[in-house]
């Protein structure tokens, strides 16, 4: 579990505490913390997303199904993270809607094969904390370091520019060799190696700058919206 520890002032000091809470209960299985944090954030999740991306989902009045069921998804399957900072969870959690929705609506236009993997439940683990003041000083053993790191990395996925995001996804999240990698991306199985080599370097600087307490700044890094 990553803890994600923001320090900007929040507009509604009570709901930073009550994020924490939320979290901390839905990741320990608590169904009604879902529900909770999902009426509390989905209309500003969906009425960002849906200005960010707009003809990108389909029509108006499918626009809350899919991205509530985009969010459900993040929260099931994506890196778990406790989050100190109301207005930095949401904006979290609607970056990540937003890659995955770019993602998938990639596959559907170019109508090529979807090489996914059915995802497990990740596991749970002791927190990691982007403040160095919270970290524990206990090392952690050899199969916890592991999966921290996996969370580590999932997250700093998000942050990646689109296309080595995707290529690190379909390599390592996905299973696809890089023949299929550079058929589906149109550069060929040495393209897709190179351009996979040359994205870890990049992934590694997102993971530290995540380690070295750096989420406020990187969350305002956003990229234009789609036309």
């Amino acid at each position: 579990m990553l803890w994600l520890v923001a320090h900007d002032e929040d507009p509604k000091p009570d709901s930073n505490q009550a994020t924490v809470d939320l979290l901390n209960r839905w990741h320990k299985g608590d169904q009604e913390a879902l529900a909770q944090l999902l009426e509390r954030d989905m209309p500003w999740i969906r009425e960002h997303v849906s200005k960010r991306l707009g003809p990108l989902l389909r029509r108006a009045n499918e626009t809350q199904d899919i991205v509530q069921d985009a969010v459900v998804e993040v929260l099931r399957y994506g890196p778990r993270f406790l989050l100190q900072n109301h207005a930095h969870f949401r904006s979290l959690i609607a970056k990540i809607v937003e890659n995955e929705l770019r993602m998938e609506h990639e596959r559907l236009t170019a109508k090529k094969r979807d090489v996914r993997k059915e995802r497990g439940m990740p596991s749970a683990v002791s927190a990691i904390s982007l403040d160095p003041d919270l970290r524990s000083p206990t090392q952690p053993d050899q199969a916890a370091e592991k999966n921290e790191m996996q969370n580590w990395m999932r997250l700093a996925l998000e942050f990646l520019d689109p296309e080595d995001r995707r290529v690190i996804l379909l390599h390592e999240w996905e299973g696809a060799t890089f023949t299929e990698i550079g058929k589906e991306l149109g550069i060929g199985e040495n393209g897709a190696r190179m351009k996979f080599n040359r994205a870890l370097p990049k992934l590694a600087k997102k993971v530290e700058a995540l380690k070295a307490g750096m989420l406020a700044s990187m969350l305002d890094e956003r990229r234009p919206a789609t036309e």
